[in-house]
């Protein structure tokens, strides 16, 4: 205990999880922290379902409204939404359950660009935050913060809650002290100012999170790890996807388009994201540097072996295994590992300044080029836009990888027509499947068509596409971007009444 909580005044609040969770009652807007299964609260939220689930079961009603900074793990969402204890969710969300509720109508899911959520909350937008539950690695003895694994939106929850409650976690290493980099100035308009941030690996806030003592109502101590999913390794369609990748980097390095250490590297999470950077691994730039929202396995070889000399983000997402060789040797990464705010990590203004290279998966593209990252058949939420709006519309090259195919191949990743859009055609450089690369920079739509189907489909559905657009350009309305309106979402039409969009 007087290794993590330093603070003598904060010490007499220590409380069980099930006290702490006591001050959250119905109707309430808690803000957690949490982002990619980094950085929750574990003990409370754990606590919390159990009070929910003695509530129901004696009819009252008891559901909150949660707000973290994105996905968080089993202990928080997971429990949560296996007592149906949450009415509202935003911003992200990767839990089973809880997207079935997402999807049932009984959770109202907010689906919010990372970058955004800070600025909603002080706008008000997203009601007046009662609770906030917060994650920490120590409490400092002048009672400021040492973050853990994440920052997200702890900052703006911390100076928005009307109540706080701190859950320290000793599974954390102690070693995450001066890791973190808290931006205090940002200030609001009009009055907001310029960020003094011209590179990845700039200092420009303090190492600790503040907040107004007469607000923290509870301490919790814990001891849960993080989430942090296995990586799969990547199969043959993923090592090709990054193959392309790969080439096309250097491609642009020999153009003179991109410095030989390439500009800062944004990467989603995923296996495909991750088989990307391992392959940079054996590729030909040194003194490369990243400016994302999660530090992934991928990521930290590379600082590892040094071809990656910083990496700023908001949250690590690593598997169990590196998340044990990180824990041990947070000490040697202080310098060389930054994490922020994420309306700092994710800021619009910053990522065209510093002019990423954004690489972020999707779930299906159209033969123009326009991108759909959240919606299954276009109604059944998946996880949520996340960072992805943030980076791929101010990125220096925007990269959409995917597979071809999904679903054992009853679903091909390109249609003829997106059934939701979240990223517009304007917004989408390079799209990449195991099949090959479209570079789609400088085309008309109907160039984009061309080089899409020829590039990126899958040979099943190959001939359906090529069919698709030689009859839209005889039948469309206007040939600007060529479409036949009562077939452009056949596709889908036919996996829902079949299981498949092939042809019976």
């Amino acid at each position: 205990m007087e290794k993590r909580i330093r603070n003598a005044a904060l010490a007499r609040k220590v409380v069980s999880a099930h006290e702490a969770a006591s001050y959250i009652s119905d109707g309430m807007t808690v803000g957690m922290s949490g982002f990619t299964g980094s950085g929750y609260p574990k003990a409370v939220p754990i606590a919390l379902a159990e009070q929910i689930a003695a509530a129901h079961a004696k009819g009252d009603p008891f559901k909150i409204r949660v707000l973290t900074g994105a996905s968080t793990g089993p202990e928080l969402d997971g429990e949560l939404a296996k007592v149906n204890g949450m009415s509202y969710r935003t911003p992200f969300n990767t839990d089973p359950t809880c997207r079935n509720h997402i999807n049932s109508g009984e959770t109202d899911f907010i689906d919010i660009g990372l970058g955004q959520v800070a600025q909603y909350a002080e706008q008000g937008v997203l009601g007046d935050m009662d609770v906030a539950v917060i994650e920490v690695s120590a409490i400092n003895e002048d009672g400021t913060l040492v973050p853990s694994s994440s920052v997200g939106n702890n900052k703006t929850w911390l100076e928005q809650a009307k109540k706080v409650i701190i859950e320290v976690s000793h599974w954390q290493s102690i070693d995450l002290d001066g890791i973190h980099d808290i931006y205090y100035d940002y200030g609001s308009p009009p009055s907001r100012g310029p960020i003094p941030l011209s590179k990845a690996g700039d200092i420009i806030g303090r190492p600790y999170l503040e907040c107004d003592p007469s607000k923290i109502v509870a301490v919790v101590e814990s001891d849960h790890p993080d989430r942090n999913a296995p990586f799969k390794a990547p199969d043959e369609g993923a090592k090709h996807i990054a193959g392309y990748v790969l080439d096309f980097l250097q491609h642009e390095v020999k153009k003179g388009r991109l410095p030989p250490s390439l500009l800062p590297l944004q990467s989603g999470v995923g296996n495909v994201a991750n088989a990307v950077l391992a392959g940079m691994l054996d590729a030909p730039f040194e003194g490369m540097t990243a400016f994302t929202e999660v530090i992934q396995d991928g990521m930290l070889d590379l600082l590892d072996n040094g071809k990656l000399s910083v990496a700023s983000a908001t949250a690590f997402s690593l598997s169990p295994e590196a998340a044990e060789r990180i824990n041990d040797n947070m000490a040697r990464y202080r310098g060389r590992l930054i994490l922020r705010p994420q309306e700092i990590s994710n800021h619009v203004g910053l990522i065209r300044r510093l002019g990423c290279i954004a690489m972020n998966s999707l779930i299906e593209c159209d033969i123009f080029g326009a991108v759909n990252s959240t919606h299954v058949m276009g109604s059944r939420m998946m996880n949520g836009i996340g960072g992805s709006g943030d980076f791929a519309r101010n990125a220096y090259i925007s990269i959409f990888v995917t597979p071809s195919t999904a679903k054992d191949g009853k679903i091909s990743s390109i249609v003829p027509h997106a059934s939701h859009v979240d990223h517009m055609a304007q917004d989408n450089d390079i799209l990449v499947t195991e099949q090959g690369l479209a570079d789609l920079r400088g085309l008309s739509p109907r160039q984009r068509a061309k080089s899409i189907i020829a590039n990126c489909v899958h040979p099943d559905y190959k001939p359906l596409l090529e069919d698709y657009y030689e009859r839209a350009l005889k039948s469309s309305y206007g040939l600007q971007s060529p479409m036949i309106l009562n077939e452009a979402l056949s596709f889908h039409q036919r996996f829902v009444e079949t299981g498949s969009m092939l042809p019976g």
